[in-house]
């Protein structure tokens, strides 16, 4: 403590953030009703809306499973003041020292919300010129299959794997902790995550993410963002250098 006062007073829980989840993730339940949660797409770059809406959504899409695209239609159904009062949840226990919550970095053009398999997530999110906001580690979504996999001839024998973890997980997992059951789960079950940036971050992850010698997860994940823009801004698809995931890798190249 004499040695370094300031570094362990901030080295404290952050109530803040203890506090905000708590009430976000109370209020998300409330606010879906239990929707089912609707499928979705590898990525899938949303369209803009007003920020108090792009940021009322961001709050609540780290609280629960739901797309960022279904948590946004239901926000914008809600009236203004009930979008302010997601907002204030933001803020309310929010220090004199404390930053706010990244959901608050609001305003990007680029907004991907990515379904991937944790392996592949574990790279995407080494890019840090972004604003990443996660849900948590779940069974909810599934899992990949490699295709390599299946052209071995072992796709019966991984999906039994699988579900023998996955019926492991349900037997920790308990109403006193819902989470208990997490770590068994392989790498292969699929988490949700948003990913905000601007055009040239959009561009140098798609050209990087598509090379012959990435993993397939997170290459088609980057290609896909790149047919995404291509999509939704037919204008710039021409400045993206990426590599074709469709195309055979020469592996001598690579």
């Amino acid at each position: 403590m004499k040695a370094a006062p300031t570094l362990v007073k901030y080295a404290n829980p952050n109530e803040y953030e203890i506090q905000t989840r708590k009430e976000l993730a109370q209020a998300a339940a409330e606010i879906m009703a239990g929707a089912a949660v609707q499928p979705a797409p590898l990525v899938d770059l949303v369209e803009g809306e007003p920020l108090e809406i792009e940021i009322a959504a961001s709050l609540l899409y780290s609280a629960c499973d739901y797309s960022y695209r279904q948590i946004r239609d239901r926000v914008r159904s809600l009236e203004a003041r009930q979008r302010e009062e997601i907002i204030d949840l933001g803020v309310r226990h929010r220090s004199r020292h404390d930053e706010l919550l990244r959901h608050f970095h609001s305003g990007q053009q680029f907004r991907f919300d990515i379904l991937m398999d944790v392996g592949g997530f574990r790279d995407m999110h080494r890019h840090r010129r972004c604003t990443q906001i996660e849900q948590g580690f779940t069974s909810a979504h599934g899992f990949e299959v490699p295709p390599d996999v299946t052209a071995a001839g072992l796709e019966s024998r991984y999906r039994q794997a699988m579900l023998r973890a996955l019926d492991t997980h349900n037997q920790l997992a308990s109403a006193a902790d819902p989470h208990a059951g997490l770590y068994v789960l392989p790498l292969a079950f699929r988490k949700r995550t948003l990913f905000k940036m601007d055009f040239a971050e959009a561009l140098y992850i798609a050209e990087l993410r598509t090379t012959g010698a990435g993993h397939f997860s997170y290459r088609n994940v980057a290609y896909a963002m790149y047919q995404e823009v291509a999509k939704k801004h037919a204008a710039l698809a021409k400045y993206f250098r990426v590599t074709n995931v469709q195309e055979p890798v020469d592996l001598l190249q690579r």
